[in-house]
């Protein structure tokens, strides 16, 4: 590769290193498929609308597609592979098989990705466009259906699967909840 117009970068996946050569233009996306053969994450609409290719990047949601995988260099990615840990579903896994939170299953690792972020972004407190009280002494508001849908708007289902998805990510954030609340108690 031409060294004007690539650079080489070192991505850290799932808790793995990987040093690559990539093309200045090269997506995230790009890199985490078509180089790293880390298939989980889906290219749909590759404008950054549809959200299927939706992964962590420092703990928050990106559409790797719209993101170039040099503005990724060390930094820690987390694709659907790497949201389980130690041989456990994640919480939010575990809620999409029990209640079916997927048909075709195009969509289902961004939609995934992005409801691990969506816990805890509102465990952090972070206001949504239907928050009704967004000051900080208010606290997390309450994950209603409304919320959860406004917060998952990204992550687009041409199946139709959404009352099942709304459902499995109030079922996932249920015990983190629980959880905070023991802890504060």
């Amino acid at each position: 590769m031409d060294p004007s117009t690539s650079s080489t970068v070192t991505l850290d996946i799932n808790g793995e290193k990987h040093t690559l050569s990539v093309d200045h233009r090269t997506t995230l996306l790009d890199a985490l498929r078509e180089r790293l053969d880390l298939t989980g994450t889906k290219k749909g609409c590759d404008q950054g609308q549809c959200g299927a290719c939706t992964v962590l990047v420092d703990g928050r949601r990106t559409v790797s597609c719209l993101q170039l995988a040099v503005a990724a260099d060390e930094r820690e990615i987390t694709t659907v592979e790497g949201v389980a840990r130690g041989g456990r579903l994640h919480p939010v896994q575990q809620a999409f098989l029990d209640l079916d939170g997927f048909q075709c299953g195009y969509c289902t690792p961004g939609q995934i990705c992005s409801a691990v972020a969506v816990i805890e972004e509102h465990a952090a407190g972070w206001p949504s466009a239907v928050t009704d009280d967004v000051r900080p002494e208010a606290g997390p508001p309450p994950l209603t259906p409304e919320e959860i849908r406004e917060r998952m708007s990204g992550n687009l289902c041409r199946c139709g699967a959404y009352p099942s998805i709304a459902e499995a990510v109030a079922r996932a954030a249920a015990p983190a909840r629980t959880e905070d609340e023991g802890a504060v108690a």
